[in-house]
């Protein structure tokens, strides 16, 4: 957008084709950003294992023209959906046809390599196998133990909210999940996109501004994360969980600090070390749902 190659009110049918036509007229690039297109896609198939990084592309191709209208674009967030992520992926792909460029390719060059993002990257299965600077999840099995995921893709995870899954049947990962990135790496994706390393300053602004109110009076959702108000000062950030992993990165930058969780467990008390470091951050202490 910057370059003045998209803009956000755009329908993703200036770029897409094979879309159904009510997809392709009425959802744009703003709705897909903020999980408000109401679209919905067949629910993913968890227990497929991808052999290649071509057939994981010719997946997402296809899984984004099985996608189905089924609310109104803008109305509302769409994120809970089973395949509500299928716009992200759409988004990826409005990447690739704007830029003429896969999505990691892209991503590599214009994001991790300018951020100074050395370990990052979206690495496939085999990096992960002989790479020994690659954390490998480990995923808590019924009898106490845990496996290796990359290592055992006949196996899946027992947490609730990711059950049955397993990150190394991927191959590797695309827009809404599977990437690698160090704590260091994440630390400096926040000053580049902070100090105009990525985005000018207006652009980033827009980036990581509200955009809709969300479930509480001070939050609110941006452009693919959450943005909230807390002890006087804004806070933004993604995080989420796969089989053997979870992750929080929080960027306060109304005060330069930046919070990463990494963990290789998929059961650590990932909400509740993120509340800690909020407090720790903003002087605001946000108890648990359940008042834990």
């Amino acid at each position: 957008m910057q370059r003045g190659e998209v803009s956000l009110s755009d329908p993703v049918g200036t770029y897409l084709t094979g879309l159904a036509s009510e997809i392709a007229e009425r959802v744009t690039i703003h709705h897909l950003l903020t999980s408000t297109s109401g679209l919905d896609a067949p629910m993913p198939d968890w227990q497929r294992v991808f052999r290649s990084r071509q057939e994981v592309h010719d997946h997402q191709k296809q899984w984004i023209r099985q996608a189905t209208l089924v609310g109104v674009p803008g109305a509302g967030s769409n994120g809970h959906l089973p395949g509500g992520g299928v716009g992200l992926s759409m988004a990826a792909q409005v990447v690739e046809a704007v830029s003429g460029m896969t999505f990691w390719d892209y991503l590599h060059e214009h994001v991790f390599r300018r951020a100074g993002m050395t370990g990052s990257g979206y690495f496939t299965r085999d990096q992960w196998l002989t790479d020994p600077h690659i954390a490998h999840p480990y995923m808590l099995q019924e009898d106490g133990s845990r496996v290796d995921a990359v290592r055992n893709l006949d196996k899946g995870s027992i947490s609730p909210p990711i059950k049955g899954r397993n990150p190394g049947r991927a191959y590797i990962g695309y827009s809404s999940g599977d990437g690698f990135a160090t704590a260091p790496d994440l630390v400096r994706f926040a000053q580049a996109l902070y100090d105009g390393t990525l985005l000018d300053r207006p652009y980033t602004d827009l980036f990581a501004g509200a955009k809709l109110p969300g479930p509480e009076p001070t939050s609110f959702e941006g452009y693919t994360m959450p943005v909230s108000i807390v002890g006087g000062q804004w806070v933004i950030g993604r995080g989420g969980g796969a089989g053997g992993g979870g992750a929080n990165w929080t960027i306060y930058p109304d005060t330069g600090w930046v919070g990463v969780v990494l963990s290789n467990y998929d059961d650590i008390p990932l909400l509740e070390i993120c509340l800690r470091e909020l407090e720790a951050v903003t002087g605001q202490r946000i108890d648990p749902p359940g008042g834990g």
